[in-house]
């Protein structure tokens, strides 16, 4: 898929584990880890927000667009 989800990435930056950030954001662990995974299909735009507020960072630094 051309979407590459960065969200490890941010998470370890911010040090912070799948855990903590799923509880901030009040998100099931096991969806947060499908989403972390490149696994999910689709996102909400409040998951999003609620990612971009909780790790202070743009949606662009958690997708990205690669070409195949």
């Amino acid at each position: 898929m051309p979407i590459i989800v960065n969200l490890d990435v941010m998470m370890a930056k911010c040090k912070i584990s799948l855990g903590e950030l799923a509880e901030r954001i009040d998100l099931i662990s096991a969806n947060l880890s499908i989403l972390k995974t490149g696994k999910s299909k689709t996102i909400r735009f409040s998951t999003l927000e609620a990612i971009c507020k909780e790790l202070d960072c743009q949606p662009g630094d958690i997708l990205e667009y690669r070409e195949k």
